[in-house]
Order: structure tokens, then sequence, then C-alpha cells
């Protein structure tokens, strides 16, 4: 195959589904998706990248959240402690590269 060869187009729909995703896009995937089924990719495989996305969008989601906890502990007190109402559960630690899914996929 060439160096210059175009992506397979599955490929293609299979990035941008992700990206979709994991970027919380108002379109959703949806497309991709449609795209995908029509060329007859496996379901499971479908499912996987689906997987992997949200969590990738999941844990960019905890860090941010924590990054704005962390500063926010900066901001004068004004009585309404947004830290006590906010779960620590699966929050990543800063220096965390990757983590596995739920269903054990890495996304790295």
């Amino acid at each position: 195959m060439s160096e210059n060869a175009p992506l397979h187009p599955s490929i293609v729909a299979l990035v941008s589904l992700a990206a979709n995703i994991a970027s919380n896009h108002p379109k959703k995937g949806l497309c991709q998706l449609d795209r995908l089924r029509g060329m007859a990719i496996a379901e499971h495989h479908i499912a996987t990248v689906v997987e992997i996305s949200r969590h990738i969008r999941d844990e960019a989601g905890q860090m941010l959240d924590s990054q704005f906890d962390e500063q926010s502990q900066e901001i004068p007190d004004t009585g309404n402690d947004i830290s006590a109402t906010r779960s620590k559960e699966g929050s990543l630690p800063a220096d965390s590269c990757c983590s596995t899914t739920a269903g054990g996929q890495s996304c790295c």
C-alpha cells in the first residue's frame, strides 16, 4: 500500500464516530454509525469504539472537574461548599496517562 493512500472509509467513519462521542458533538456520530453498519462493520467493533470514546469523554470531564475543585478552593468561601456536593469516586490522579474502561478496554 502506498504511503499516500487514503484511509479506508471504515477507518474514517470509526475515527469520526469516536471524535463525535468524545467531544459531545450534538450530532452524536449517528451518521457515522449508519455508515459503519452499511459497511457491515461488526457490531462488537463499533461497541468497542463507543466504549473507549465514552471513557475518554468521561475521563476528561472528571479531570476538568477535579481541576476546577482544586482551583475553586482558592476562591474565597461564600458559604457554598462545592466540593462537599461532588463525589470523588472515579476521579483520576493528575499524573495518570491512561486507564481502562469499565469493560476492560484500554484507551491507549
